[in-house]
This record gives C-alpha cells, structure tokens and sequence, in this order.
C-alpha cells in the first residue's frame, strides 16, 4: 500500500506541475479557479507522497557508506542557498545559472539519494529528482533559455548565505525532531 501510495502522490505531483505546460488551453480555460485545483492537487500528491513513504516497507537496494552523509549536508548546503536565492534576490550570481529554484530541488533530490538506500527512498527522491529535470526541460522548450542576470552587490551574497545556513539549520532540527539526525 505505501509504494502504491508513494507512487500515484508523485504522479499526482508531475501531473498538476506539467498540466500548465502541457496542456496550455485547457488550464486557461480553468481560469483563477484552476489555481485552486492545482493547489489542492499538490497538497494531496504531497500527503501521497509522505504517508506512502512512512508506510512503505524497509527494502534495501544499496548500503551507503557514513562518508556520504557529510557530502549530503555539504550539498544541502548549497541547495538551500541555490533555492532560497531566486525568491529573495534575483539577480545574485547564482541566478544566472537559470531556473535556480529546479536546480535547489535537484541538488536536495541529489543528496538525498546518496545517504538513502532503500526502495521508497530512490522512487520518492529518484522521482522528484526526475520531475525537476523534466521540468526545466519543458520550461526551456516552451519559454527558451532563462536570461541570466547580471552580478549582485556582496552583501546580497552573504545575506542569502545567511538565509540558507538558517534555512539548513531549522530543517536539520526538524529531522532530528523527527528521530532522523543527519549528523550522526
């Protein structure tokens, strides 16, 4: 039941992600209100997506090795720097990277993986991992390359590496609060 679950949660996630940009007509012509049923779509993929990943069974596929959890906080690191910096400073160097947010969730997914060796880890992080990607490309497809941004003053710099180190910090409690310390 809970790779069942887990699997139609990041179905449901795609498919109200994508349905923008694959089906252009038919959400206009849902108008205001199909940001509603969007939102209530990613609010159930997201339930999905959490409860079949508590309730599905412990199944190994590969054991990681301890050394991978330093490089998985290393990336989250980044990751949340990388992420939180398209929504609070546009034009920070990082930015110009193009689709800075997409890149953020790919490097979570990305460490995620490495210190994740079970079944309903690799479908759930494997899977948001390819909704990223399959993103970027259908943005660039429909939208072309993203402008890159000019360089930002340091000060943004820093404060945004300040927002990720806090961002880091209170995720990192929250798992540990959680019973998953990814310290040790």
């Amino acid at each position: 039941m809970g790779f069942l679950l887990l699997i139609v949660g990041l179905a449901l996630w795609t498919g109200a992600h994508y349905f923008k940009r694959l089906a252009p007509e038919a959400r206009a012509k849902l108008g205001e209100p199909g940001k509603g049923l969007v939102t209530i779509l990613l609010l159930i993929s997201l339930g999905a997506m959490i409860y079949g990943y508590r309730w599905a069974p412990f199944i190994e596929v590969w054991s990681p090795p301890s050394v991978l959890r330093h490089i998985n906080n290393l990336l989250m690191l980044v990751a949340f720097y990388v992420y939180l910096s398209a929504m609070a400073a546009p034009n920070l160097k990082i930015a110009r990277i193009g689709h800075p947010q997409l890149i953020g969730f790919k490097i979570w997914a990305v460490a995620h993986l490495l210190v994740n060796g079970d079944l309903a880890s690799i479908l759930l992080f494997g899977g948001l991992l390819a909704w990223a990607v399959g993103s970027v490309i259908l943005i660039n497809k429909q939208d072309g390359k993203p402008v890159r941004s000019e360089t930002a003053p340091i000060k943004s710099e820093a404060i945004m590496a300040l927002v990720g180190v806090t961002g880091f910090v209170a995720i990192a409690v929250v798992h540990i609060l959680l019973g998953v310390n990814p310290f040790g």
